[in-house]
């Protein structure tokens, strides 16, 4: 039997034993993690705390038992202390004080990312939490359900803090979302989409305060107030969600990095050490739309690269395609979604692009149940691939994206989208639909 271990069970860990245990019977497969569970879907926190789920058990997908009877050995509540990599061993310490080795023919690093955590005082004042593992979200849920719980500060308008800040909102408490950004969501979309998603949080009774950088909490044993670079505000409970750093602790001295400190990997999810790979959250992956190296810290992003760093584990050569970083968001009923770059994404990238926009209506005026539909497409200017598209609506726009992260993949140009064959039905779309006005208004 071939010795693999897992370091890390949450989404590209799952997905690496998988492949490991559904398709090669020689591997004896060892899965360790610290923590107490695992496949905590963990962008499902705010539907639970904003009770738009009934429960949070239906926000994990796989249990320690299913991969035991698959043949997997499986250690929660255990630290990996340190690795040989010379020697191929893993040290280990269990919650109960125990430690022990195991050795290994092949390791996938699974161990995802961790919380950027601000260095300013008061940062150890009670009341004061992030989201990322499971606990996390217990402990916000408890606290929002106090009654002398009233005011909530969330620092970061990313996906993570304004989909809490709607979920504490909808639970009934006063919400102040801050970002250093001037707008919310800037990593994804360009003003005019973010410009109608600031509208869409303000006019749901969120209070915005962007351009705005938290510099301390105040509080005797638990915060009571958060102080930025332009006022004090009194507020009960602070979420932090400024971001994620790749958790590289375990082969950092080890192992080649990529300039944030994420492994850098090849297209197999193989590190500089040929019996070591890295997935998820931890590792570098390929942008298609950049045609580079990048880190991109997705669920599905995780995913993919499990099954491809499994297989290859298990003997069966497979090369990652690389990812668009495709996403999506519905807050307040506003949905928008995303794939490869934004218009300011590419500038700043420095590549020479045009854009094109287009909104109309997603069915025939005649049509009841009907909503507005904005889109952008970004494309280079010399080659005319196309490498980004936003669209927003208060329509489920949601599969439209997943067309342009395959144009992004297979290099498709602006002008090949034009004549693109999409049906059309009154009940769908527009004879001439926003997707086709958009690329034959392109420049």
């Amino acid at each position: 039997m071939k010795k693999t271990i897992i370091i890390g069970s949450n989404h590209a860990g799952i997905a690496a034993a998988n492949a490991l245990l559904d398709h090669y019977p020689d591997q004896d497969v060892t899965m360790i993690d610290k923590n107490s569970n695992l496949s905590y879907l963990g962008c499902g926190t705010a539907l639970w705390v904003g009770r738009q789920i009934d429960s949070s058990d239906q926000l994990f997908y796989a249990t320690k038992e299913e991969f035991e009877a698959k043949g997997a050995t499986i250690y929660l509540e255990t630290a990996v202390e340190k690795i040989d990599l010379y020697a191929k061993k893993v040290f280990c310490k269990a919650s109960d004080g125990t430690t022990f080795c195991k050795e290994y023919d092949k390791l996938i690093l699974a161990t995802g990312s961790v919380p950027i955590a601000p260095k300013i005082p008061g940062n150890t004042l009670q009341n004061i939490h992030f989201l990322k593992k499971f606990q996390d979200g217990q402990a916000v849920d408890d606290l929002v359900g106090l009654t002398s719980v009233r005011k909530v500060a969330v620092i970061g308008a990313g996906y993570i803090g304004v989909e809490i800040a709607e979920a504490i909102k909808r639970r009934g408490k006063q919400v102040l979302l801050f970002d250093g950004a001037p707008r919310s969501l800037s990593n994804y979309y360009d003003p005019e989409f973010t410009d109608e998603m600031d509208r869409n949080l303000s006019g749901n009774g969120i209070e915005l305060h962007f351009g705005e950088i938290a510099t301390a909490y105040k509080g005797s044993k638990q915060v009571e107030a958060i102080v930025t670079n332009k006022g004090e505000y009194p507020v009960d409970l602070v979420i932090n969600a400024i971001g994620f750093l790749p958790n590289n602790e375990l082969g950092k001295e080890q192992l080649e990095l990529f300039e944030n400190g994420a492994y850098l990997v090849d297209e197999n999810q193989q590190t500089s050490d040929p019996s070591v790979y890295a997935v998820g959250d931890c590792a570098t992956l390929y942008s298609n739309a950049l045609r580079k190296t990048t880190y991109i810290a997705l669920a599905t992003n995780a995913v993919r690269s499990g099954i491809v760093a499994g297989h290859n584990v298990g003997g069966t050569s497979l090369a990652s395609i690389g990812v668009q970083g495709s996403n999506g968001i519905s807050i307040f009923g506003l949905n928008m979604v995303s794939t490869g770059l934004s218009l300011e994404a590419a500038k700043k990238h420095q590549l020479d692009v045009l854009f094109t926009d287009y909104t109309d209506l997603q069915k025939p005026a005649f049509m009841t149940s009907n909503d507005s539909v904005s889109i952008r497409i970004v494309y280079e200017k010399g080659s005319r691939r196309i490498i980004g598209a936003q669209i927003s609506s208060r329509a489920d726009i949601s599969m439209a994206i997943h067309l342009f992260s395959l144009a992004i993949q297979k290099q498709m140009t602006i002008d090949e989208l034009k004549l693109l064959d999409l049906f059309f039905l009154p009940h769908f779309n527009q004879p001439y639909n926003y997707i086709t006005m958009a690329a034959l208004n392109a420049e």
